[in-house]
């Protein structure tokens, strides 16, 4: 069922002025994602007429924008991508597992998003490989699929990086697979430690040959005594690693990556209201506990915008990848059978841009 708000709406109504007002500060990229928000599924990007391949039952649609970052499109981008990941899926129980950076690390990914985004992922995934192959812990390679989330529930910035792994892995010589404990995969605090190693040693290496950008209050972290006294007490800081018991069986991983894969920022099943007071919507306070969790929050609505636009992914990098056991790259699945009319059935027969459907497009299928 479509909500009866969108994200959409909030942009219509209040993105021209957001535009004006912030004029300047605003990249191509980020006023490329609120026009594709905006005209999404409207007259301005055009139409088609779907028939199914069936019945002959017809409609008339308006164009997706498919950007990745309109919540209005993920969910069709969530399915076929799990219909090509259930042929992965393994019959043992399945771990979730979080690697989340430190705020005073955070505030340095944003002005370097996709330099330290990608370290996040490779740091992360080796700390997994690395200690799972260790014979003290599981002695074992493992298979990974990592999903980069770059907010916490109120829309702050807060980089974390969700992994589903299986439990277990194949043996260094390839001979068997090696199961892990049913409810542990891997030492929580030992995960942690590395990730923070790994992490750091690389974020001053990037530092060291100038890669790194800085801005505002943190342009005096340019200089390297600075940085590295920056980064004093965040070596000290214990790395929070976080890991679910495993899930009930493969049905329930694919439910649950779908929650993950494609999720943006927020979706509009969460918004609540938006008047002159601003933007309502809903989210999860974790100082809480039980049904106290679930908070309401409302924001100026220039700030909703503004922090929707934090959580805008370099262009061309991949937010969902594989590692180890699941590195290689995978085969599509072979077509089904068709069995009934269903929306995966229907095919465009007719395309328009930029035009309102009309009475002659609907004769025109009609006729058909």
């Amino acid at each position: 069922m479509r909500p009866s708000l969108e994200v959409a709406d909030i942009f219509r109504t209040a993105g021209p002025a957001y535009r004006i007002a912030h004029a300047g500060h605003l990249s191509l990229h980020q006023l490329k994602i609120m026009s594709a928000i905006e005209h999404c599924r409207t007259a301005a990007l055009g139409g088609h007429v779907e028939a199914c391949t069936d019945c002959g039952h017809w409609r008339i649609a308006y164009n997706s924008c498919r950007n990745r970052h309109c919540p209005r499109c993920q969910g069709a981008a969530a399915r076929a991508w799990l219909a090509e990941r259930e042929a992965d899926l393994l019959p043992v129980g399945y771990f979730h597992v979080m690697f989340t950076l430190p705020a005073e690390v955070a505030v340095i990914a944003y002005h370097n998003k996709a330099l330290v985004y990608d370290l996040l992922f490779r740091a992360a995934s080796e700390t997994m490989l690395m200690i799972a192959a260790d014979p003290k812990h599981l002695g074992a390679r493992i298979g990974i699929t990592a999903v980069l989330h770059t907010w916490g529930s109120a829309l702050t910035h807060h980089p974390h990086v969700h992994m589903i792994v299986p439990g277990g892995g194949v043996a260094p010589d390839g001979s068997r697979w090696i199961s892990s404990r049913p409810a542990f995969l891997l030492p929580v605090r030992v995960l942690g430690a590395l990730f923070r190693r790994l992490f750091l040693t690389r974020l001053i290496a990037l530092h060291d040959v100038g890669k790194l950008n800085f801005h505002g209050n943190l342009s005096g972290l340019a200089d390297q005594r600075a940085f590295l006294r920056y980064l004093a007490p965040v070596r000290k800081k214990r790395w929070v690693v976080y890991a679910k018991p495993p899930f009930a069986g493969p049905e329930s991983v694919l439910a649950y990556l779908s929650r993950y894969t494609h999720r943006v920022a927020i979706s509009s099943s969460r918004l609540i209201r938006f008047d002159v007071a601003g933007v309502t919507f809903r989210y999860k306070d974790y100082r809480r506990n039980g049904a106290d969790r679930q908070q309401l929050m409302t924001l100026a609505t220039d700030e909703f915008i503004r922090r929707f636009l934090l959580h805008a992914l370099p262009r061309g990098f991949h937010r969902i990848r594989h590692y180890g056991l699941l590195a290689a790259p995978h085969a599509r699945p072979a077509s089904r059978s068709p069995a009934h009319c269903s929306r995966s059935h229907h095919r465009r027969t007719t395309r328009w841009r930029n035009r309102s459907i009309t009475a002659h497009h609907v004769r025109a299928v009609a006729g058909r």
